[in-house]
């Protein structure tokens, strides 16, 4: 088995440096986009697609990452409403104040998350939030794997649509009969989730998803993290969040250990410190 480096460029890194002035908003990204209170949301998909149901939303990088990440900007008030996730999505607070609530009616339980906070919600259980910050509130979003498999709307999400004239086919495709689509032939429109499947959802206690939620006093630093932490150029110290990624440290232990498709940790470094260089390569048999 040999190992052969790949080499990138000035150029290809500079292409996959997503800056804040390369980020685009769509704001008809959902179904929920006309609903009262949640029609002011920016969404926003820097690697992958997410889950938008918009085809015109714009993707800063398609190529598969094993993972998408997005962000929603929401002016105060504003809400995103109960849905669920087939594979596991993280909360990354970056700007702002956001009350999260989940259950199939929102109200089995509720936590605040504030800046710095990173939250892993599980799979199979609704969740939404409303911006009870500043209006430049920022919360980026990591789902696991490439393939995300689409997004589940709370029933109520689904009726208030409709009354705004937006559907949901089978298939991801959002309808809009206000704006002249017809509804497609070829395949079913989603129908809001019935209760013998709502009962059947998992049930997260507030205690248990605060054990979800790692807030800046959680977080545990390794000083030594690296094989570089001892030299020039070295000296990063590292977080883990969720997944044990890319520590040195056999003693080291993430907050969060569930598998999630990929891995989340805080790094840090003084003036002129940091990772020396670190190389990715592929092998070759």
């Amino acid at each position: 088995m040999q190992q052969v480096p790949v080499r990138v460029g000035e150029a290809e890194i500079t292409r996959r440096t997503i800056r804040r002035s390369d980020f685009v908003s769509c704001d008809q990204a959902f179904i929920d986009c006309r609903t009262p209170g949640s029609e002011r949301k920016e969404n926003y998909a820097m690697i992958g697609p997410g889950v938008s149901q918009n085809s015109k939303q714009v993707i800063n990088l398609r190529e598969p990452h094993g993972y998408n990440i997005g962000a929603a900007a929401m002016p105060n008030g504003v809400v995103n409403n109960l849905h669920l996730h087939f594979t596991a999505e993280v909360f990354l607070c970056f700007r702002g104040e956001f009350l999260l609530r989940w259950g199939s009616d929102g109200e089995e339980g509720e936590l605040v998350l504030r800046e710095g906070d990173i939250a892993s919600i599980p799979t199979w259980i609704f969740r939404g939030f409303t911006n009870i910050g500043p209006d430049d509130g920022w919360l980026f979003t990591s789902l696991g794997h490439d393939d995300t498999g689409g997004i589940i709307w709370g029933p109520t999400v689904l009726r208030e649509a409709a009354g705004y004239g937006l559907h949901l086919t089978e298939d991801g495709r959002l309808i809009d009969t206000v704006a002249g689509d017809e509804p497609p032939q070829d395949v079913e429109l989603v129908r809001p989730m019935a209760q013998p499947d709502l009962a059947r959802l998992r049930s997260f206690s507030t205690e248990k998803m605060r054990r979800r939620v790692v807030t800046q006093d959680d977080l545990e630093w390794c000083s030594r993290p690296f094989l570089d932490s001892v030299v020039t150029g070295g000296g990063a110290e590292l977080a883990l969040v969720v997944g044990f990624g890319m520590t040195e440290d056999l003693d080291q232990e993430p907050r969060i250990f569930n598998p999630h498709g990929h891995n989340i940790a805080w790094l840090r470094a003084e003036p002129g410190a940091g990772c020396s260089g670190t190389a990715w390569s592929r092998r070759r048999c």
